[in-house]
């Protein structure tokens, strides 16, 4: 089985990336891709000129799927391809990497301009709000803009809360027209050198405890499945009396450890709870 993904380093990936062998498909540069397009314009019967092919390879990025369309497209009537066969291509919308799209959101003087970064994001919705959010105290100067930029934030935030409790999808629209545009607008004082983007704090420290986090979480299962319960009542009920008895009852800890299924992610998670701190 062949799987692609733009971002495999997506934390939402990770169970299925680490039970893959990953091979990095890098996009196609002057030096391979000249020879190759040579080679299958030349079984197709199609006449081009290295000046045609580079200026393809530039505009399609090395995107290999892209080219070959675009080869396909313009070759089939005359069979050729020439600089001006190009010219007549019109640009695709692509992604763009997440300071891109900061730099327009925090830059844009108009709605529809900070609305285009959602377009040309590959980041999820959420963690794009985080990315705006960490860096809009060092992107807009000025407090009063700055207050008006969070308000803002503040008020997408509260239309996603509503969206993941009630699904109430109609929403969205709102979350991101405020938390594009609404700190477009607020930004009216441009920055007077360069100050660069910062990666989320609150994404690091997921990053951190991730693994803490699934123990948890495997441990709260196990329970749930002997006590009926949900893993997140499992969390909520059994974790604090486990503790207690962990700490004044190792015995009786062991003992109803192994009869929950989950002594092993219950030692890992209870021993780094108890350890002292540096």
């Amino acid at each position: 089985m062949i799987l692609t993904a733009n971002d495999p380093w997506d934390p939402k990936t990770r169970p299925l990336r680490e039970a893959c062998l990953q091979i990095e498909l890098k996009r196609l540069g002057v030096r391979d891709g000249l020879p190759l397009l040579r080679n299958i314009l030349n079984q197709e019967g199609v006449k081009a000129n290295d000046d045609a092919l580079r200026l393809i390879l530039d505009r399609d990025r090395g995107d290999i799927r892209s080219i070959l369309n675009d080869m396909q497209l313009l070759s089939s009537r005359h069979r050729s391809l020439t600089v001006d066969d190009i010219d007549l291509l019109s640009g695709r919308d692509r992604t763009e990497s997440i300071f891109e799209v900061l730099r327009i959101i925090f830059n844009s003087r108009t709605t529809a301009s900070a609305r285009r970064a959602l377009s040309i994001s590959d980041v999820d919705q959420e963690m794009l709000f985080q990315w705006i959010f960490e860096n809009a105290p060092y992107q807009i100067p000025k407090p009063k803009e700055l207050e008006e930029a969070m308000s803002a934030l503040a008020e997408s935030d509260l239309y996603f809360g509503r969206i993941k409790k009630t699904q109430s999808w109609h929403l969205l629209s709102y979350a991101l027209d405020l938390m594009t545009a609404g700190v477009a607008i607020a930004k009216q004082t441009s920055l007077s050198g360069w100050v660069p983007m910062r990666f989320p704090q609150k994404i690091s420290s997921m990053s951190r405890t991730r693994s803490i986090r699934d123990t948890r979480k495997k441990a709260a299962a196990s329970i749930g499945v002997k006590s009926h319960v949900s893993v997140r009542r499992a969390q909520q009920l059994y974790f604090p009396l486990l503790r207690f008895i962990y700490e004044h009852n190792p015995d009786e800890y062991e003992r109803i450890a192994v009869s929950l299924d989950a002594k092993e992610e219950l030692d890992d998670l209870l021993s780094n709870e108890m350890r002292p701190p540096n």
